[in-house]
């Protein structure tokens, strides 16, 4: 098996909601018990941002942000983070910071959810209070506490 190239630290960071703020949840394969929102790097340094972003909704939840009814909003803001000791090892040699950008993804309730069994077993719908709480990331969390403030509900 070909060893993979080492994670690009730029990566995005997906918030999952409805237009009743309510906000998806999923569980790491690798970290039971850490719940997050949809995260992922870029592929390759010219990405766009956006790009990632659609890509990794994709791939660890199913959802085409492109779909009737989903809105994917570009929040403009970044954290700038330390990489968990436990995870640097995916990046190169002397890399310990991570610049995360942030998005909200609208979709209609009980829109489907597909995990990708090899990064996420278990989602959760929490109200977005519920949820931030539940983040093991403060970054994560904070996001999720924007949510009231960014969320561009649907038009009627």
């Amino acid at each position: 098996m070909a060893e993979r190239p080492p994670k690009i630290p730029q990566s995005v960071l997906v918030v999952i909601h409805t237009d009743a703020l309510e906000v998806l949840l999923i569980e790491r394969t690798d970290a039971p018990g850490f719940w997050q929102s949809v995260t992922g790097s870029k592929d390759w340094p010219e990405e766009p941002f956006e790009a990632t972003a659609r890509r990794e909704v994709l791939e660890e939840t199913g959802i085409d942000a492109a779909s009737p009814g989903c809105a994917l909003s570009d929040w403009f803001l970044e954290n700038v983070y330390d990489i968990y000791p436990q995870w640097r090892h995916r990046y190169a040699p002397g890399v310990t910071r991570n610049t995360e950008h942030l998005f909200g993804l609208r979709v209609p309730a009980g829109t489907p959810v597909r995990l990708s069994p090899r990064e996420h077993t278990d989602y959760v719908w929490l109200p977005w209070q519920e949820a931030a709480a539940r983040c093991f990331s403060p970054s994560n969390a904070e996001a999720i506490s924007l949510l009231p403030r960014l969320a561009r509900p649907e038009k009627a």
